[in-house]
């Protein structure tokens, strides 16, 4: 069974947040700042945590609009598969987030500052009409930065970023943070590129991806028969 409380996995994580040299300044400000929130469950390839991840996502979403403060993000790591390769992780990547999109979608409609097409450079993932980012983390991972020992979902709210850019200093925590990952990573990541300039999709999962690839997810939002809820 999940739970939010603290396990070992959640401890790993927060230690890798915490070292010194990683590079996302952002994530270790929400660490300091203990808006870093995680939930363990079991293998990412079994839907039975979907609603414990939805219910903890829910509950996200409510104290993070209630707060006046910026870097807040939610971890969801999984106890398996152990080591995925990077093919694995991905596919099940976007198979959690069709899943929990698609139960979203019997509530909730589509954040409506953001677009529901993974091809739009105006996409963002969207739960109870507020948009994420969404990183992956696994020990397979190409980047070393993305390189922790348990598959991992880290949704971080969209408009805090947007948030940060109409308060000036979005791109110098952004210059910051691709400065410490050619430190930490000897390179920049190849699928960076920012909001609107192409869709968001290519980043999350941290695989480098070409021009043929074709994100699976689809969201059910403009077609379900949801109904808005507090």
């Amino acid at each position: 069974m999940p739970d939010q409380q603290s396990s070992i996995y959640s401890e790993e994580f927060l230690s890798f947040i915490n070292k010194k040299e990683f590079p996302c300044v952002a994530a270790k400000t929400a660490l300091t700042w203990q808006q870093l929130h995680t939930l363990e469950v079991e293998h990412m390839a079994c839907p039975k945590d979907d609603l414990a991840i939805l219910d903890f996502l829910y509950g996200f979403v409510d104290s993070y609009r209630q707060s006046d403060k910026l870097y807040h993000s939610a971890a969801v790591i999984f106890r398996g598969p152990e080591n995925p390769s990077e093919a694995m992780f991905e596919e099940l990547f976007w198979q959690r987030l069709q899943a929990l999109s698609n139960l979203d979608a019997r509530r909730y409609g589509y954040d409506p500052r953001v677009v529901a097409d993974p091809g739009s450079p105006d996409f963002s993932f969207s739960l109870k009409e507020e948009a994420f980012f969404v990183v992956g983390l696994h020990p397979g991972s190409s980047r070393p930065a993305r390189q922790f020992g348990h598959p991992t979902l880290v949704f971080n709210a969209h408009a805090q970023f947007e948030q940060i850019r109409a308060n000036g200093r979005y791109d110098h925590l952004r210059d910051t943070i691709r400065t410490r990952d050619i430190a930490y990573s000897g390179s920049i990541n190849p699928m960076l590129q920012d909001f609107g300039q192409s869709s968001e999709v290519y980043q999350y999962t941290g695989k480098v991806y070409d021009n043929a690839w074709k994100c699976p997810f689809l969201s059910q939002h403009g077609s379900a028969d949801h109904h808005s809820a507090a």
